[in-house]
């Protein structure tokens, strides 16, 4: 699977782009960018793979508009545990597959090829930053935007009082081009200014460079870490390696333990429906205490489309909320505690979560969630033998297993 990271073909005047499954977004955007189009949804981080966004879930500022990823996707070329690789489209016998795909992490099958929409761009993006000082009215602002005749639309919480609704429109020129690949720090311009500019590729990417905010747990943020690292480091795939080898040895764990205290991390993406966000970030705040918070809204772009594994009301405009980081405390609470009262918030106001994170469901409250009698059939018909493995072993039993 590692060497199919190729994009095969781009066709702008029929709007659409077919590429391998392991191809990374920063070198699908390249592609497409040089025809004047780009997917109609980018997610945030450039090693982010197709199949993985696909096979996960995938989102972005221009989510209100085109929904997620897997509602941009035309057709799929499915490898099965078997060996035997099918074309799954909305409307072909394997159209099961084709909607039961998103949310199933690889235990359904794995895309080989995808076609997916593309929309035709400019070569810069105007930003407008809106400031409001509560929830409500934030919220608010958040749904009249997706009504707005703007080319993106996402949030960002950074306390109770300080909320910000950045939209953003394809333009042709501007007068002055923003630089947040190196010394500046794109979501600290957020607060710093009303209006900012940015090439169509800088704007895609203006969350690489810090992984949003995560940077700063690698103090990152600071000007002479930046210029140590240098250029070069300073993106999503440095960090995870980082992250990855500290998972690995547990040295930030060993360091809180010897200081006194506990940490737990809490690196959650839910999708909560319009009317339940303002008392959804208020749980989050008072309970989970993590901030900045990213907030994109989503909602169905085909209402006929339905995915069993990530169901959403295509009458309805959700939010997407992004929380990413550690939860210190003096105490010791049992494993997971914070991820599961998230867990439990996210079902009491009618929400869902992306699979990517760990998970604390039991199996009840897991299919009850995720339509278990759907998988079932799915797994039935193209995994008999369950090579693949079940959702909620890998999702779950494997989270806990890893703690």
């Amino acid at each position: 699977m590692s060497r199919l990271h190729h994009v095969l073909a781009v066709d702008p005047v029929r709007q659409f782009v077919d590429t391998e499954g392991m191809t990374p977004y920063d070198s699908l955007v390249e592609a497409t960018l040089a025809e004047g189009v780009m997917p109609c949804v980018v997610p945030q981080l450039r090693s982010i793979t197709v199949g993985g966004a696909v096979a996960g879930i995938g989102i972005e500022s221009s989510s209100f508009r085109y929904g997620l990823v897997h509602e941009t996707v035309r057709e799929l070329d499915v490898l099965l545990a078997d060996s035997t690789v099918l074309t799954c489209t909305p409307d072909n016998e394997h159209r099961d597959l084709f909607f039961g795909f998103p949310n199933s992490y690889g235990t359904l099958g794995y895309a080989l090829r995808v076609r997916a929409d593309t929309v035709p761009v400019q070569p810069y993006v105007t930003l407008t930053h809106h400031p409001f000082t509560s929830g409500r009215s934030f919220f608010t602002a958040l749904g009249r935007f997706c009504d707005a005749q703007v080319d993106f639309v996402e949030g960002v919480v950074f306390d109770r009082g300080s909320l910000y609704v950045t939209t953003a429109s394809f333009v042709d020129t501007v007068p002055f081009e923003s630089d947040y690949r190196f010394e500046h720090i794109y979501y600290r311009s957020i607060r710093e200014r009303e209006r900012d500019h940015l090439s169509i590729g800088d704007y895609l990417w203006r969350w690489d460079t810090d992984w949003f905010w995560c940077s700063r747990n690698l103090w990152a943020d600071k000007p002479l870490v930046r210029r140590l690292l240098g250029r070069e480091r300073l993106n999503s795939r440095f960090y995870q390696k980082v992250m990855r080898w500290n998972s690995r040895w547990g040295v930030a764990r060993r360091l809180e333990r010897l200081a006194g205290r506990y940490r737990e991390s809490v690196i959650q993406d839910v999708v909560i429906p319009l009317q339940h966000a303002p008392e959804f970030l208020e749980f989050l705040v008072r309970e989970i205490g993590i901030a900045p918070i990213w907030v994109c809204p989503v909602r169905h772009r085909n209402a006929q489309h339905r995915f069993p594994l990530f169901r959403l009301d295509p009458d309805k405009i959700y939010l997407n909320f992004g929380f990413w980081d550690v939860v210190h405390t003096r105490r010791m609470h049992v494993t997971g505690h914070f991820n599961r009262l998230v867990e439990e918030a996210v079902a009491r106001h009618e929400g869902t979560k992306s699979l990517y994170s760990d998970s604390y469901y039991t199996r009840d409250a897991f299919w009850q969630q995720y339509d278990e009698q759907a998988y079932r059939a799915l797994k039935a018909r193209y995994d008999p033998e369950s090579r693949f493995g079940d959702l909620y072993d890998k999702c779950v039993r494997a989270a806990r297993a890893r703690h």
